[in-house]
């Protein structure tokens, strides 16, 4: 790929924004162009998720920006985070658009309450009606009640206990505890903090589950031609790649053979690593998504960093935490910082890579940033140009 992240912005994170996500998305697409360098009028693309509330003319509009040559959304929730990027490349590199704002915005705390779940559905024979129907008559009607499942299984398969995924969150909010444009900034927790915390659903803990957020995010995607020539260092997209697994479900793909895995994350890994020519050891920090925290344990594995049911210990010796072995999530992610559905975890591999980063990890070469777990998924790898 040709294309290169040269601008990013975002709002501050709340939990009560008193804003709309209109608001919100167009000044983050603002901030992002201003970042870059960049006039309203030198974008021609846009790219969001599905799920966002905001039509991309909405905010074109909104914002000054005039023709538009390529507009696009991404499915699956999360999943799409990395495939915002990814299709903004391709359209770059397949001059559909030369300079491509992907955004996500969303009041999900103060509109609504984002991990509520889906019990309020109308009754319709749609596919993905029909799919939560199997799910919703036995309890299962929140993303927690989902993840719960794969959790205990991974437990019983390889041995992991609620304190190995506390340790996840240990590491996140002390990460965040020293980002000033975290919610939780100033307020590490420890392990006892995370055991202490109130049963959501079996396994899983308070501490175990992401926030909800108000905020937004925006990313301007450009060639690396172009972005040379910008205030910032450019952050070259290595490699860009999506996955779905066989038996693929939302979140509940609970009739493979084994549960107790992400096979397309693996997917998405095998991918990365040839697009860009590096393996696990050349990367030298991560931005994985933790809305959950076993399947941190579990990227960990499907991405090649250590084995299967390996992740515990990996986690337990220091591995995740900055001065380890992979610094995870530097920004204090999705536990820690906010949740805008992974594209602040986008930003923050940009800021390492420009090497401007509140927690910046030592000489990065290239991050390796993940979308959401569970779902048909994404990843990305950018890097420093060779030399820069």
């Amino acid at each position: 790929m040709s294309a290169a992240i040269a601008g990013i912005g975002a709002t501050e994170f709340s939990k009560d924004s008193g804003r709309t996500e209109l608001r919100l998305a167009c000044e983050a697409v603002t901030g992002a162009l201003a970042d870059a360098g960049l006039e309203p009028g030198d974008v021609d693309g846009m790219v969001t998720f599905s799920m966002d509330g905001t039509d991309e003319i909405e905010i074109a509009r909104s914002a000054g920006i005039g023709d538009l040559t390529f507009f696009a959304r991404v499915p699956h929730g999360g999943g799409a985070a990395c495939g915002t990027v990814a299709l903004a490349a391709m359209a770059i590199d397949t001059r559909a658009a030369s300079t491509v704002v992907c955004y996500r915005a969303l009041n999900g705390r103060s509109w609504s309450r984002f991990g509520a779940g889906v019990q309020g559905m109308r009754t319709a024979p749609t596919a993905d009606r029909v799919h939560y129907s199997w799910y919703t008559p036995f309890g299962l009607v929140t993303p927690a009640h989902w993840v719960a499942m794969f959790a205990r299984r991974y437990m019983h398969e390889y041995g992991a206990t609620s304190e190995d995924f506390g340790r996840v969150t240990v590491a996140d909010r002390r990460h965040a505890a020293t980002n000033p444009n975290a919610w939780f900034h100033g307020r590490p927790i420890t392990l006892a903090d995370h055991q202490a915390s109130r049963m959501i659903v079996e396994p899983l803990r308070l501490l175990d589950c992401c926030q909800e957020s108000d905020g937004a995010v925006a990313l301007v995607v450009t060639s690396l031609e172009r972005a040379r020539s910008l205030p910032h260092p450019p952050a070259v997209v290595r490699a860009a790649a999506q996955g779905a697994g066989v038996d693929q479900e939302s979140m509940t793909s609970y009739y493979r053979p084994d549960i107790a895995g992400l096979p397309e994350m693996g997917l998405v890994a095998g991918r990365l690593w040839r697009q860009a020519g590096i393996g696990p050891a050349d990367v030298q920090t991560a931005v994985l998504y933790d809305h959950f925290t076993p399947f941190v344990l579990t990227q960990l594995e499907e991405l090649g960093f250590c084995g299967r049911g390996e992740a515990r210990h990996f986690v337990a010796d220091g591995g995740i935490e900055l001065g380890g072995r992979l610094p995870v999530n530097p920004n204090g992610g999705q536990l820690g910082e906010a949740y805008v559905h992974g594209m602040n975890g986008i930003a923050e591999a940009v800021r390492q890579v420009r090497g401007t980063a509140v927690n910046q990890v030592p000489q990065v070469e290239h991050v390796l940033v993940t979308a959401g777990t569970g779902v048909p998924t994404s990843g990305l790898i950018l890097g420093r140009e060779p030399g820069a």
